[in-house]
């Protein structure tokens, strides 16, 4: 093979400068690049004279790790409470307002690490360079960042509610609540020519667009209680009603002489301008009613009816009705429980309900039509909604309109319905302590987007009900707490597993592979988003393993060899297996909390075992020359280890400047171990002793350092850089806050 094997070059170049990479290196000898993010924090709160007032406001500043974007928010919070007519009324408000900035990763990843690091970032006469010859036209990664960075969107919004609470008598309770949340976004997209190399485009454009989100609430809530000796009741009347709606416009000039953002508006351009716009939105309304009861706080029950009509369904199933109801038994409080010294508190628990899912288009039970101009091409076809009756194939046609959804007035909620069975303990004088539950959760009635066959006609898909998925799975805590001579801690950790079934699903959606699995192995019966491959199963050696070999399509020596599971002396689609399973065996986390007088530390951890991911789209780049039939990108170096003859026990194919059979497919080799530990979060703090306040007028000042992201652990198998971003995933940073909080 002619050519060069380049090395897959890290992005530093195209970060932020002055950000110094940080490495985190895992105990299996794998290293995680992450960087550091410059950002700045400000928040200054208060309470006035009443009690029940108070206010803040901050400032937050983050300068990305991608160049030239950053974001940038001020906001505001106001609380009220007062109490009138002899505290049976009381009266509040809540109300909170942000105001955020930012510039955002136009998704250059994948361009950094494809752009040949053989094209520097400017030429001799320091504009930015660009691909020249036999290279692909791919834009210069800085350059492209430089044209994003007036794409900046501006987004406010203000939420928040007012309420009236009123106690006409004891144990009697009517409250009333209004709320809104607005929000509404503006921003112009730019699009400045390209000037590098065979990459350059003359186009431009800049697009000025508006959107706004509307929602308000209402909800009337009226509550009792009483006790009968050692009988407690409780119960709960109310209704909410809830309106959202969205719209947005927008406009698009072109062909500008001038390319500055305070001359570039639509109306500005010298080309022909276009105008779009749209809107949309639903409502919902909920009765609900709630019982408790607990007797001697040894007997615990509780029933909850809710009847929900929301206006995404058509008018047959526009209401569902979701019952539930837990019951729980204090063992510890029972009389034969007395002597059991080293038991503090056991109980039971169980609980059954459903829950309703509107989570689908505003528009899903519409059929949908559009209107649109039918337009002849070269080659005398239209492909719109328009035909030229006279034959005269030229020009543009008349509008008309076309179907882009079929309507379905049956559509109805979508139904959860879950059983949790668990306990909770303390033991040892409340310093150990835990719980343990197992759940089993049923969807139901699942709302799809059904695609249709080709001879139901343009547009015939609709949104439909259909498909069962089971989720079941166990969860087990257990913490450790105690204080001993002026030194406290508590340990808490966790584990869980859980099991995911997809059960039922239509049949064009199980062949075409939408939740996983494909038509010859259909995904009924294995977890959502399961995939199916071929088996790696090593390199061919030599020819005669490739002679006594199943037919393999290009089968030669140094190429990948695959498994005849079928055993037909052939790899065909049968000898495709479950190789990805997206559920993990094992999660866990660890919280850690240590106080020694006025110092203070905590730090968590959250990890997963047995996960599987998919390295797919890098490794078609990082150990295929040609995987992504692309020439002349960059590659990554782990092509240099590719398989030789001088190197043979290396699982990477041989270099070759064509795609090879079955290699490019979906098989093993691009699935791998994403197991992982990461310490989240770890902090650092200190409370000035209450002397020292006395002294600055002050009632509590608090000093910390923090740092997010500190530490990734990984498979030494794992090739990439992330297992939670197994891609071209955003880099995640590492985050290193000083702060300090102080009350007057």
């Amino acid at each position: 093979m002619a050519g060069i094997c380049q090395r897959w070059q890290e992005p530093q170049q195209y970060l932020d400068n002055g950000k110094t990479p940080a490495s985190d290196t895992d105990w299996f000898g794998k290293t995680t690049r992450t960087g550091f993010i410059q950002q700045y924090n400000l928040s200054l709160s208060g309470s006035g004279e009443h009690s029940n007032s108070f206010f803040s406001v901050g400032y937050y500043k983050n300068k990305g790790i991608i160049r030239q974007t950053d974001f940038e928010r001020f906001s505001f919070r106001i609380n009220n409470e007062y109490k009138i007519i002899n505290d049976i009324v009381t009266i509040g408000e809540h109300f909170t307002g942000n105001r955020t900035s930012e510039v955002q990763d136009p998704g250059i990843l994948q361009n950094v690490l494809q752009y040949p690091s053989i094209i520097p970032v400017y030429d001799i006469d320091g504009e930015y360079a660009g691909p020249h010859g036999g290279y692909t036209s791919y834009q210069n990664p800085v350059a492209r960042l430089d044209r994003n960075k007036d794409n900046r969107y501006t987004y406010w919004r203000l939420f928040g509610d007012a309420y009236i609470n009123i106690n006409p008598f004891k144990n009697f309770n009517i409250k009333s609540t209004f709320g809104i949340d607005y929000a509404q976004k503006k921003q112009r997209i730019f699009q400045y020519p390209i000037t590098e190399g065979t990459a350059a485009n003359t186009t431009n454009s800049v697009e000025a667009k508006q959107e706004h989100w509307m929602r308000w609430m209402w909800n009337a809530v009226a509550s009792y209680n009483f006790e009968i000796k050692k009988h407690r009741f409780d119960a709960l009347l109310g209704v909410e009603l809830n309106r959202e709606t969205s719209d947005y416009f927008s406009a698009v000039g072109y062909d500008y002489p001038v390319f500055d953002t305070d001359y570039m508006w639509p109306e500005t351009g010298t080309g022909v301008p276009k105008v779009y716009g749209g809107g949309d939105g639903f409502s919902l309304v909920s009765f609900f009613a709630k019982a408790n009861y607990a007797y001697a706080d040894r007997y615990l029950a509780s029933v909850t009816v809710r009847h929900d009509g929301s206006s995404r369904f058509g008018k047959n199933n526009r209401y569902g009705t979701f019952p539930s109801f837990s019951a729980g038994w204090r063992i510890s409080e029972e009389k034969f429980m007395k002597n059991v010294t080293w038991l503090d508190n056991l109980k039971i628990r169980v609980s059954w309900g459903k829950t309703g899912n509107q989570q689908i288009a505003n528009t899903a039970r519409y059929s949908l039509y559009k209107s649109t101009m039918g337009t002849i091409t070269d080659a005398g076809s239209s492909y719109d909604t328009a035909y030229d009756i006279a034959g005269n194939n030229s020009g543009n046609l008349s509008s008309g309109f076309k179907r882009i959804q079929r309507g379905n007035d049956d559509l109805k909620w979508e139904t959860t319905t879950q059983t949790n069975i668990g306990f909770d303990f303390e033991v040892l004088k409340n310093t150990l302590y835990g719980s343990f539950e197992w759940y089993n959760k049923k969807t139901t009635d699942i709302l799809v987007d059904m695609p249709a066959i080709a001879i139901a006609g343009e547009g015939a898909h609709q949104f439909i009900n259909a498909g069962t998925v089971l989720n079941r799975g166990v969860e087990f805590t257990l913490g450790w707490r105690g204080e001993k001579k002026g030194f406290r801690w508590d340990l808490t950790g966790n584990l869980g597993h859980y099991y995911n079934e997809i059960q039922s699903l239509p049949e064009t959606l199980v062949s075409n592979g939408t939740f996983g699995g494909n038509a010859t192995n259909p995904i009924i019966g294995h977890a959502y988003g399961s995939q199916v491959g071929y088996v790696f199963d090593g390199i061919f050696q030599n020819q005669a393993e490739v002679d006594n070999h199943a037919q393999q399509a290009q089968a030669a020596v140094g190429r990948m060899r695959f498994k005849d599971l079928d055993g037909d002396g052939k790899i065909t689609d049968k000898d495709q297996t479950w190789i990805y399973d997206p559920t993990p065996k094992c999660s866990f986390g660890l919280n850690v909390y240590l106080q020694y007088k006025n110092f203070d530390f905590t730090m968590f951890w959250q990890g997963e075992v047995g996960r599987d991911v998919i390295t797919k789209d890098l490794k078609l780049e990082t150990d295929l020359w040609a995987g992504t039939n692309v020439p002349n990108l960059n590659k990554g170096t782990r092509l240099l280890d590719a398989w030789t003859p001088n190197n043979p026990t290396s699982l990477i194919p041989a270099l070759t400047s064509t795609p090879v059979g079955l290699e490019s497919a979906m098989s093993s080799y691009y699935v791998e171990n994403g197991s992982y530990a990461k310490l989240r979060t770890i902090q650092f703090g200190y409370n000035l002793p209450k002397n020292a306040l006395k002294k600055i007028f002050l009632s509590r000042l608090r000093f910390y350092l923090s740092a997010q992201n500190v530490l990734t652990i990984k498979s030494g198998k794992f090739s990439g850089v992330d297992p939670e971003n197994a891609g071209y995933g955003y880099p995640i940073p590492l985050n290193v806050t000083f702060g300090l909080n102080a009350s007057f």
